[in-house]
């Protein structure tokens, strides 16, 4: 089975440097034949899908509207919901794994529903969380786009068999 991994993160406040990081992590997923799902638009999306086509690999735009022509340049396969920010549901059950990228409140709520949901989240300089004052550890921290692919891959086949496989 083609592993997807869902990549979250900032549409248009995306900093430089989140963009530049996307750009690597959808290379990264590229070069290793993953399927890149992605909220389909601008910012940390478009970045992502960018790194994946350059390095050969699929990528699908889960679109908040009825339009396909909202998406990035970047999407191969286009889905329109037409429901606008719940379409951040089927972004994120979508992979087997989700790496947030930096992120605002959109991010946010991806990662709260895939940690609700039992999806393993991988963060690269994306939000920190906490609970009656104590640090939530359940973001899987990466430290590169590189890390953060690999750390995916570990967590996308440990969810879909069961266990570690080697890589």
């Amino acid at each position: 089975m083609n592993l997807q991994i869902s990549v979250i993160g900032s549409g248009e406040t995306a900093t430089e440097e989140a963009l530049l990081l996307a750009e690597e992590v959808g290379r990264e997923l590229g070069i290793r034949g993953i399927t890149v799902i992605s909220g389909g638009l601008f910012g940390v999306m478009e970045a992502v899908c960018k790194g994946a086509k350059q390095a050969g690999g699929t990528t699908i735009g889960i679109l908040p509207g009825s339009n396909l022509k909202e998406s990035n340049s970047y999407v191969d396969i286009k889905i329109c919901t037409g429901i606008g920010y719940a379409r951040n549901l089927a972004v994120v059950k979508s992979g087997l794994a989700v790496i947030a990228v930096s992120g605002a409140f959109g991010t946010l709520s991806e990662i709260g529903h895939a940690l609700g949901d039992d999806i393993p989240v991988i963060g690269l300089k994306t939000w920190a969380l906490s609970r009656n004052d104590t640090t939530d550890d359940k973001i899987i921290i990466a430290d590169s786009p590189r890390d953060a692919v690999e750390k995916a891959i570990v967590s996308a086949n440990k969810r879909l068999y069961g266990m570690e496989l080697e890589k």
